[in-house]
């Protein structure tokens, strides 16, 4: 099966932390919703295969109406062949989620839902610049569950500057109690074009002790697996039977469409991304042509991208289809890097499959890096 991916680019405000293509002008909202579906249409052969999984991310696709999703799903099921039991997600911010909103996306295919709640400190979300306090998360949450939603992801931040380990605790405790099934928890990056890089580099923040952020990491790891979550990827835990199955595809190699500014889609050979700007792409759909960059990946490029998706998740990496894929040498050359992170532990073996241990995670990005090849 296939996946589509749809990049709704507004927001209200933007976070100091987020550097995802979005504006906070909503005034082109419905131009944007037709060039979407009009692309939709455009790339429809593209996919024979039955579609899975459909994403809703951004951006805050909340900040559509119930109009727009419609069309958009009039759309997408009168030209893709979509399977009665897909995955269907969308990414919401708590302060969006009032009753009449959660009553609209209830009535609409949605069975998923990811919640952008990042803290359940009040300080911490004031810094972050969300427009929501814990109390109103608590509420969001309490609210989609009663409304029938029994597939709700939540999303946590680590390793903020002055984030204590006993708040991080409290935000963890805070999120289990909410009896959700899945947490996605990513440690903070300071990406070039956000306003916490700006402050970092004027010396007005001070970045969290690698040691803190390792602890961090570990308490995360140990009380969400304490509490039933399976840790089936790097930043992503969830309850048995209810992983994300459209996150999974980007793990094992399934092909996605893009659709929206700045969104990537991927065939298996190739990665193509279309352009990282609202006007030119809603200019795109008056005449019918989308600027799109497409990249054909080498043989090495895609043995990569096997090593770094496959090594993040619990499945590991499958070396009877590396080698089927990539040849011998490909896999002579994973097995000899990968021997020294046996040797210490950092690696396990089960059959054919190379996969982290707990203490191998913590140096993940380093593992994957000396297993792929640089020529």
């Amino acid at each position: 099966m296939a996946g589509i991916y749809l990049h709704i680019p507004f927001c209200k405000t933007r976070c100091t932390y987020c550097d995802f293509y979005m504006g906070t002008n909503e005034s082109h909202i419905d131009a944007f919703v037709e060039a979407l579906c009009v692309e939709a249409v455009l790339r429809r052969e593209e996919t024979k295969e039955p579609i899975g999984t459909i994403y809703f991310g951004g951006g805050t696709p909340s900040r559509l109406q119930e109009h727009h999703f419609e069309r958009i799903f009039d759309t997408l099921y009168r030209h893709y062949p979509i399977v009665p039991d897909a995955e269907i997600t969308v990414e919401a911010n708590p302060d969006d989620l009032t009753e009449d909103y959660v009553t609209m996306l209830a009535a609409l295919p949605f069975n998923r839902l990811s919640i952008g709640i990042q803290s359940f400190d009040n300080g911490e979300l004031q810094f972050l610049c969300r427009r929501h306090n814990a109390r109103e998360a608590n509420d969001a949450v309490k609210r989609c569950q009663q409304h029938g939603f029994n597939n709700i992801s939540i999303d946590l931040i680590y390793g903020l500057p002055g984030q204590s380990l006993t708040v991080w605790q409290r935000n963890l405790e805070q999120a289990l109690a909410l009896d959700i099934q899945h947490i996605s928890s990513y440690h903070l990056i300071y990406e070039e074009r956000t306003r916490m890089y700006r402050l970092l580099k004027a010396g007005k923040i001070t970045p969290v002790m690698e040691e803190t952020s390792t602890e961090m990491f570990a308490m995360l790891i140990d009380r969400l697996t304490a509490d039933g979550f399976v840790h089936y990827e790097i930043s992503a835990f969830g309850k048995e039977g209810l992983f994300s199955q459209h996150n999974c595809s980007y793990w094992k190699d399934v092909p996605y469409i893009g659709l929206g500014p700045s969104a990537h889609s991927y065939n298996g050979e190739s990665r193509s991304w279309n352009v990282r700007s609202l006007l030119r792409y809603n200019k795109g759909a008056e005449g019918g042509h989308f600027e799109r960059e497409v990249e054909q990946l080498s043989a090495q490029e895609r043995y990569n991208e096997f090593i770094l998706t496959g090594l993040r998740t619990m499945w590991g990496i499958n070396l009877q289809e590396l080698e089927k894929r990539f040849g011998v040498e490909l896999l002579d050359y994973c097995m000899n890097n990968v021997q020294p992170y046996l040797n210490r532990g950092l690696v396990r073996q089960e059959g054919s499959k190379l996969i982290l241990t707990r203490e191998g995670f913590f140096i993940s990005d380093g593992i994957m890096s000396d297993l792929m090849r640089v020529d």
